[in-house]
């Protein structure tokens, strides 16, 4: 029986990788839903390609053009929150949580309280949530499948293990396209040189999180809620060959590391198929080439960001979703050209050390303390470039 996929997020690089293991595998998958944010073309061409069922565009103005594009084909077409947590929620199998950034938080946590396997792509839904989530998850009975490709790794690694037997997890990084770099080069950085990860293929923002760090501390969060352990037992280690994709150290010693290519179809398969494995392109590993590989402990210097999530994990309450949001608004900020590249974890601090707020009770609540971070941190940058 072929299993039933709705993507959430399928025009980005997540959607799209999944889409290409998805088209690869037609005995294996059948495409129910996909959903996008504005990119009605792309949208329509995979619905089309797959014959998806629902195809669902975020925004309702786009919805007559969706509709035209699908004319006929017997796909429907929608528009909306609504209809994005309805196919969330819908008819399938696995549903791949791939929306970046907070606009993935109400689908995803449907999808998740609908008791859907939900393999998780969306980052800030666990950064912004995790507790909630965890909770609606032990309630529906829904299974979370982690695609980041460290925690896919240490999900890879702890298979047959008891938590009990863990000593610590050890997430890598990269240190992206400024690990080694001067001060001076950090403070003119520009965004084309942010985005120019020196290994992985990805969106602006999130290449600019790997150029900060930041990345890694909003792994470190989602590590914590994923996993269950507490933050003092979750370390970072940098590792710029980025073979070793993250490990898992046991109370006798012992340490299981997942390697792989730079390929997120490797993880994204991991979830696709499990509790089987599937097939992929991926370029295969020849260790006689690699001859070493390297790690490093970060430098909390020149990259605090690591710091400033690990502090906003451990004081709880709901710093970790005002973390988020004003990196995002820092990062968008900075590819506008409008600061400068060590001011984002500048004004991430700030905005933890001035927007005090208790931990959120229910979405509405983690909705509401993200809008009114954003918010503010705007209003901050707005009076201090008047």
């Amino acid at each position: 029986m072929k299993k039933k996929i709705t993507i959430l997020g399928a025009t980005g690089s997540i959607g799209r990788s999944t889409l290409d293991l998805v088209e690869r595998s037609p005995d294996r998958f059948e495409i129910v839903a996909l959903t996008a944010g504005r990119n009605v073309e792309e949208l329509a061409k995979a619905a089309l390609r797959t014959n998806a069922r629902v195809a669902v565009i975020a925004d309702p103005q786009r919805l007559k053009a969706l509709e035209v594009l699908l004319d006929g084909s017997g796909c429907r077409a929608a528009a909306g929150t609504e209809a994005l947590i309805e196919a969330a929620a819908g008819d399938s199998n696995l549903v791949m949580a791939a929306i970046v950034g907070c606009a993935g938080l109400l689908p995803t946590m449907a999808a998740v309280e609908a008791g859907q396997t939900v393999a998780l792509a969306n980052k800030e839904a666990l950064v912004t949530a995790g507790a909630l989530m965890i909770e609606a998850a032990q309630r529906s009975g829904a299974t979370l499948l982690p695609v980041d490709s460290e925690h896919n790794a240490i999900f890879q690694c702890l298979a047959g293990s008891r938590l009990e037997g863990v000593a610590r997890l050890i997430l890598t990084a990269s240190g992206g396209p400024f690990r080694g770099a001067s001060e001076k080069h950090l403070r003119e950085a520009t965004p084309a040189q942010a985005v120019a990860h020196p290994k992985w293929s990805m969106g602006a923002k999130i290449s600019v999180d790997s150029a900060t760090l930041m990345n890694k501390g909003l792994e470190l969060i989602e590590a914590h809620h994923l996993f269950g352990l507490p933050p003092e037992k979750i370390d970072i280690v940098v590792h710029p060959q980025s073979v070793v994709h993250s490990l898992v150290e046991f109370i006798d010693g012992s340490l299981l590391a997942q390697l792989g290519s730079a390929d997120m179809r490797i993880p994204i398969s991991y979830a696709l198929g499990w509790p089987e494995r599937i097939p992929t392109p991926a370029a295969r590993l020849n260790l006689a080439q690699l001859a070493r590989l390297d790690f490093e402990a970060p430098d909390p210097e020149r990259f605090p960001a690591l710091r400033l999530a690990r502090e906003a994990l451990e004081s709880g309450g709901g710093a970790s979703v005002v973390l988020n949001a004003a990196n995002e608004v820092a990062v968008e900020m900075f590819l506008a050209g409008r600061i400068g590249f060590t001011e984002i974890a500048s004004i991430v601090e700030d905005a933890l050390e001035n927007f005090a707020a208790p931990a959120p009770k229910n979405i509405a609540d983690v909705m509401e303390l993200d809008r009114e971070t954003r918010t503010r941190v705007a209003a901050s940058l707005k009076a201090s470039c008047a």
